[in-house]
C-alpha cells in the first residue's frame, strides 16, 4: 500500500510540475492528490504517527487526531497569506505602488539596475517575492521601452526578490512556513541570512553590470509610469508595509501565532482604507445583490482579488505530504538519506537546486517531516536560503519566475541560456557565505 501512496504523490507532483503542459491550474491535482492519499489511508485502517522533535521518534496517533493537527497547521499559514494578500491589495486600491516611482529617476542603465535590484530585494522581504516583482515589473515596462532589454532587467530582479524573500519570515512562503512552524524564529533569521541573501544578490548584479545590456543609458523616452494617483496613496503604502512589518513583531511580544497578528494589522489597514474611501459599507454584507455598490468598499474590492487558487493548492500540497509525513515514510526516508549522504549541507544545496525544477513549497513541507532538528537549529535556516534563492536558477523555479515570464513572454531557454548562470552563481555564493558564517561567525 505504501508504494501506492508514493505513486499517487509522484504523479501528482508531476502534474503540478507539468501544470502549464498539461494546461490545468495545479490546485486540482494538489487537492485530488490530497484526498485521495487521506481517504486510502482511512480505508485501508493505515496506523499515523505524530513526529516527536525531541525524541526523534514516530508516536501513534488517531486519524482524526493526526488529520485536525495538521489542518490546523496549514490554516495557520493560509489565514496568514490571507491576511497579507488583502493589505497587499488594499495598497494597489489607492495606487500605493505608484509611490516606488519616485526613486527612479535616473537613465543609466547600470544605475537603474541596481535601484530595481535594491528595491525588488527590499520589497520582497516586506510583501512577498511574486508581489514585489508584479509591482517592479509593471514599473519597468513604463521606464524602458524597449522589451529586448526590459527582459534582461527582469531577470536580475526575479533574482532579487527571491534573495530578498529568503531573508524575511514573511518574504516567501516557503519562509513563512518554517516560520509558522516554528522551525525559525525572526531574529536568528535575519541573523543568518540577511548577509547571504544579500551576497545572493549582489554577485549576480555586479557581474551583470560587465554585460552589454546593461551599458549606456536609456535612449528612448520614459511614459509617465502612472498619471492617476491616489491623494492617499502614499499613506497606504507606508501603512500597508508597517502593518505587515508589525506582524513578526506582534508575535514577539505576545507569543502569538503570526496569523492573529496579520489579523490586527489588517483590522488597522482596512479601518483606515474605509475611512479615507468615505465608503458607508457593512464590510461583512456578502449580498450579491449589492455587487456594484461594493466596488466602493476597498475591502470588498481587495477580496475580490485574493488569488484563492494558490490558497486552494497550499491547502491540498500542504496536507498531502502531510499524509506521508503521517505515515512516517518522510522520517524513515530522512534516516535513509543521511545515511547516503552524511553531508546535510550538500543535501540542503541539492534541495536547494530541486526547487528550481519543481515547486518548492512540498520541497520544505516535506523537509520539515523529514527533519526533526530543534527551532533556530542552523539546517532549518539553511533549508529557508536554498528554497527560496534555488528557484531563480530556471525561470519556472519560483512565483516570481513566473510571473515575470508572463508579464513579458519570457523564453524558458533564453532565460536558461543569459540569466541561469548568473543565478547559479548568485546561489553558490550565498551558500558559501552561510556556510562560513554559520562555522566560524554565527557558533
Amino acid at each position: 500500500m505504501e508504494i501506492t501512496l508514493i505513486v499517487i504523490f509522484a504523479l501528482g507532483y508531476l502534474a503540478i510540475t507539468l501544470e502549464h503542459t498539461l494546461k490545468i491550474d495545479k490546485l486540482i491535482p494538489a487537492l485530488a492528490m490530497m484526498a485521495i492519499l487521506w481517504a486510502l489511508i482511512s480505508i485501508n485502517h493505515l496506523p499515523v504517527y505524530e513526529v516527536d522533535t525531541l525524541l526523534k521518534e514516530l508516536i501513534p496517533s488517531h486519524i482524526d487526531e493526526i488529520l485536525l493537527h495538521h489542518l490546523g497547521k496549514t490554516a495557520e499559514i493560509i489565514i496568514f497569506l490571507l491576511g497579507a494578500m488583502t493589505i497587499v491589495e488594499i495598497i494597489d486600491y489607492f495606487n500605493g505602488f505608484a509611490t516606488i516611482k519616485h526613486f527612479i529617476n535616473t537613465k543609466s542603465k547600470k544605475t537603474l539596475l541596481f535601484i530595481f535590484s535594491i528595491l525588488a530585494f527590499v520589497l520582497s522581504a516586506i510583501i512577498d517575492n511574486l508581489t514585489s516583482t508584479i509591482v517592479l515589473i509593471t514599473i519597468l515596462q513604463k521606464v524602458i521601452l524597449k522589451r529586448d532589454t526590459r527582459i534582461w532587467f527582469a531577470g536580475l530582479i526575479i533574482i532579487a526578490a527571491n534573495a530578498g524573500g529568503a531573508w524575511s519570515p514573511i518574504g516567501d512562503v516557503t519562509t513563512t512556513m518554517l516560520w509558522i512552524g516554528n522551525k525559525v524564529t525572526t531574529v536568528k533569521l535575519i541573523q543568518f541570512l540577511f548577509i547571504p541573501s544579500l551576497v545572493c544578490m549582489i554577485v549576480p548584479v555586479a557581474l551583470a553590470t560587465t554585460l552589454s545590456p546593461f551599458k549606456g543609458n536609456i535612449d528612448e523616452k520614459a511614459e509617465q509610469i502612472n498619471s492617476e494617483t491616489h491623494k492617499y496613496g502614499a499613506h497606504m503604502f507606508y501603512l500597508g508595509l508597517s502593518a505587515i512589518i508589525f506582524v513578526p513583531v506582534f508575535k514577539t511580544l505576545t507569543h502569538l501565532p503570526p496569523y492573529v497578528g496579520m489579523m490586527l494589522s489588517l483590522a488597522i489597514v482596512a479601518t483606515f482604507a474605509e475611512y479615507y474611501s468615505s465608503a458607508k459599507i457593512n464590510i461583512s454584507s456578502i449580498d450579491v445583490d449589492h455587487e456594484e455598490d461594493s466596488s466602493h468598499s476597498p475591502v470588498h474590492s481587495s477580496l475580490s482579488k485574493i488569488e484563492l487558487p494558490s490558497i486552494l493548492f497550499f491547502l491540498g500540497i500542504l496536507l498531502a505530504v502531510a499524509a506521508l509525513e503521517s505515515l512516517g515514510m518522510l522520517f524513515e526516508f530522512a534516516g535513509s538519506l543521511n545515511a547516503a549522504i552524511p553531508n546535510s549541507d550538500i543535501v540542503v544545496m541539492l534541495l536547494g537546486i530541486g526547487s528550481a525544477v519543481i515547486d518548492n513549497v512540498p520541497l520544505v513541507a516535506a523537509s520539515m517531516g523529514m527533519f526533526s532538528e530543534p527551532t533556530n537549529h542552523p539546517l532549518w535556516h539553511f533549508i529557508a536560503f536554498s528554497a527560496g534563492t534555488g528557484g531563480s536558477m530556471l525561470i519556472i523555479g519560483s512565483a516570481a519566475g513566473v510571473v515575470a515570464m508572463g508579464l513579458e513572454k519570457i523564453e524558458f531557454f533564453w532565460y536558461l541560456k543569459k540569466i541561469s548562470w548568473l543565478a547559479f552563481v548568485g546561489f553558490i555564493a550565498g551558500s558559501i557565505t552561510f556556510i562560513l558564517m554559520r562555522d566560524f561567525v554565527l557558533q
